[in-house]
């Protein structure tokens, strides 16, 4: 389903800019850090992989991740895809997770019954964006539920621990996880933290007023070679960003994040700007939004982020088509076009994003088509 609200919210924010760049061009002149040139420079060519809808009809693709290393059912260079609604469309009600191969088969990984869960999640499954591999195989998903496809009956949720067979081994849910929207992790040797976006906190009972209380977490887990991941500590490392509900879009809030060099990269969908959290993996105390690093210009209810090899920072927008760069420095160095469907173009169709290397290129799902998508060179 279209998050045509997004786009609402963000088109007032950049009325300003005067064109939007179409596929195959940049920005601007200004170079990117390390080499000098935009990751998407070389990226114009937009194909589909495949449909991302399982046999029971799921829809809305949120999550997206690249398989790294292949065990249990997870081959390396597929990608696993989240889906958020149900056959009937009804937004936090999907239960599917899918794998998708470069060629462009579809198996599914796993169909999680709420019913028949190891540990508890308030209000059941609707998985989000919030999707990670970790070392072992084990696949790490949020859930933010309801029990009709609206905002009045969203709850708090879980994060979902998968095995590599597609089995739910584990819950995460209380502490501070309310509504997990987006995450990424970082793991080293039997350490993994997960830094991790709520935007449930008051904003149900905010009626469609902006809330400004979304947080981001980092989770510290233990992981085992044959057993769950366990939870050691949780951390409040981000707050006080910008959420609402809406009708059309279930809920905006803090969405992409993604960790280089020590800092915590996160889309502030609501205020249209990608803000960065400095020592995110030791800081022990709140940043709160953290420094402002971009705002406006090509930024448009930013959604789905990953960061480069050489450290730019990949956003989709929810308010039009485009995926734009930026260097950790705030310069926008690069726009490409990857829908145009709808009113206004590309509105909506945009979330999860996934780099894969040798040669560069960027996954992304479609929620206008259902489908996950390539963004490579020609």
């Amino acid at each position: 389903m279209r998050l045509v609200s997004a786009s609402r919210l963000a088109v007032a924010a950049v009325a300003a800019v005067t064109a939007i760049m179409t596929a195959g061009q940049t920005a601007s002149a200004v170079p990117a850090d390390g080499d000098g040139k935009p990751f998407l420079g070389p990226l114009h060519t937009v194909s589909t992989i495949a449909s991302t809808v399982p046999a029971n009809g799921d829809l809305n693709p949120y999550g997206t991740a690249l398989v790294k290393k292949s065990v249990g059912d997870l081959r390396r260079g597929n990608v696993l895809v989240s889906n958020f609604n149900n056959a009937a469309n009804q937004q936090g009600t999907g239960t599917t997770l899918v794998q998708i191969s470069p060629r462009g088969t579809t198996t599914l990984f796993a169909q999680i019954d709420p019913q028949n869960l190891p540990g508890p999640c308030p209000g059941g499954v609707g998985l989000t964006t919030a999707l990670s591999i970790l070392p072992g195989g084990w696949v790490v998903v949020g859930s933010l539920p309801t029990a009709d496809g609206t905002s009045a009956t969203a709850q708090a949720g879980c994060l979902l621990v998968l095995d590599s067979h597609g089995k739910v081994r584990e819950t995460f849910s209380g502490q501070g996880i309310n509504g997990p929207w987006d995450m990424t992790a970082k793991s080293s040797g039997d350490k993994t933290d997960l830094f991790v976006t709520n935007v449930l906190n008051g904003t149900v009972a905010g009626g469609g007023d902006i809330v400004r209380r979304g947080t981001v977490l980092r989770i510290a887990l233990r992981t085992h070679d044959d057993r769950p991941p366990t939870r050691v500590a949780t951390t409040v490392i981000g707050s006080g960003f910008a959420q609402k509900t809406d009708p059309a879009a279930l809920v905006i809030g803090p969405t992409g994040v993604g960790l280089r060099d020590g800092t915590l990269y996160v889309a502030d969908t609501v205020d249209n700007r990608i803000t960065a959290i400095p020592d995110a993996p030791t800081r022990r105390t709140s940043a709160g939004i953290g420094k402002v690093v971009s705002t406006d210009q090509h930024l448009n209810g930013p959604l789905g982020m990953a960061i480069t090899p050489k450290g730019d920072i990949l956003t989709v927008n929810g308010g039009d088509g485009n995926i734009v760069e930026t260097t950790p420095r705030g310069v926008q160095v690069a726009v490409r076009t990857l829908d145009t469907s709808g009113s206004p173009p590309g509105a909506g169709a945009l979330f999860g994003l996934a780099i894969a290397e040798d040669p560069d290129r960027v996954y992304f799902v479609d929620d206008a088509t259902n489908t996950l998508n390539l963004l490579s060179r020609p």
